[in-house]
């Protein structure tokens, strides 16, 4: 038992890393196709091609999240699939159609306007998708047995709308931070003024599911104001305070061009602590814990081994592709 608990630990601590790294990176791409419909049209091109370079390979963490959860976590897997069903797959066609009109925009000009939108509006789609489906978890599932028995619309409250908008406008942060890491000048100053606006919507969702989630469960709300719990976490909220007010003067030229995406990075690592913080150690609220959900001791240990040795292979190409077009993107890079 106690292996299997080193083995449980271990298989949460790389997905969660997985799932972080996915919301980092795929974040700030889809952010940038979000904003990419509201550019200014002499700077979409270029809006374009400064995730060109890498915006595919940021997909590999979602794949490794789903592959590890089904394999590793199979009852929560039979559990949370089925319930966020619509969502999930809302969001894979929307990510194929985005892909599509990536690469068709440029190959297609007779139709640019149309996957220019196609682009937009895929990647707003496919992050209101991912942020349903995080508020639908928090929200937790009608379960009987191992087994979901809610309906196919469970996912859709008033909640999972405010987590879907909310992840837009987190993504939206992130984007304008790369861009203005990216490029200068009018459209870096554009990018900083969209991030602003960003910023105030991640605020307001912030804000929002903070009080929401202890209002609507009593026992969030005893973790986060029961005593000495309420000194222990406080340093989570202060925190996040500080990191909002230190990218809002980011935004506004604080720091270098980099700060605005790193504080972006620091709100997302702190709503996600406080997610954690929240529902650990479930896996499917009021249900089942990571124990409870876990495969065999023998099948985490297989599946270790070839993850142990798959995923510095990933990190170092990730890390590879970054430095090799990092810097700002240079007018007339990359597609024309």
């Amino acid at each position: 038992m106690g292996s299997l608990l080193d083995l449980v630990l271990i298989w949460t601590a790389i997905i969660a890393v997985g799932v972080f790294l996915y919301v980092l990176l795929d974040g700030f791409d889809l952010g940038v196709g979000i904003l990419y419909g509201f550019a200014p049209e002499a700077e979409r091109s270029q809006v374009m091609n400064s995730i060109a370079p890498v915006w595919d390979g940021n997909e590999t963490w979602l794949i490794l999240g789903g592959v590890a959860l089904l394999s590793v976590f199979p009852v929560a897997f039979a559990i949370i699939i089925p319930a966020v069903y619509f969502p999930v797959l809302l969001m894979l066609l929307a990510l194929v159609f985005r892909g599509v009109a990536f690469e068709f925009r440029f190959e297609r000009p007779w139709l640019r306007r149309f996957w220019s939108w196609g682009f937009c509006v895929g990647s707003g789609l496919a992050a209101f998708a991912q942020g349903a489906i995080l508020g639908a978890f928090i929200q937790g599932f009608a379960v009987q047995g191992r087994e979901f028995s809610g309906t196919s619309w469970d996912w859709l409250t008033p909640f999972s709308v405010l987590t879907g908008l909310g992840l837009m406008c987190g993504y939206g942060l992130l984007g304008a931070g790369w861009l203005i890491i990216k490029t200068e000048g009018a459209l870096q100053a554009w990018a900083r003024r969209a991030g602003r606006v960003c910023l105030l919507g991640v605020l307001v969702a912030i804000v929002a599911v903070s009080l929401w989630t202890p209002l609507a469960d009593a026992g969030i709300a005893h973790r986060w104001f029961g005593w000495p719990n309420m000194l222990l976490l406080a340093p989570v909220p202060v925190l996040t305070a500080a990191v909002a007010a230190v990218a809002w003067r980011a935004l506004a030229g604080w720091g270098g061009d980099a700060a605005p995406f790193l504080a972006a990075m620091g709100l997302f690592l702190l709503s996600y602590l406080g997610i954690a913080i929240s529902l650990w150690p479930m896996i499917v609220p009021g249900h089942f814990t990571l124990w409870q959900a876990a495969s065999s001791e023998s099948t985490q240990s297989f599946l270790l081994v070839g993850t142990l040795l798959l995923l510095p292979v990933i990190l170092m190409y990730t890390a590879w592709s970054y430095w090799v077009f990092r810097g700002k993107l240079q007018a007339g890079a990359g597609y024309h």
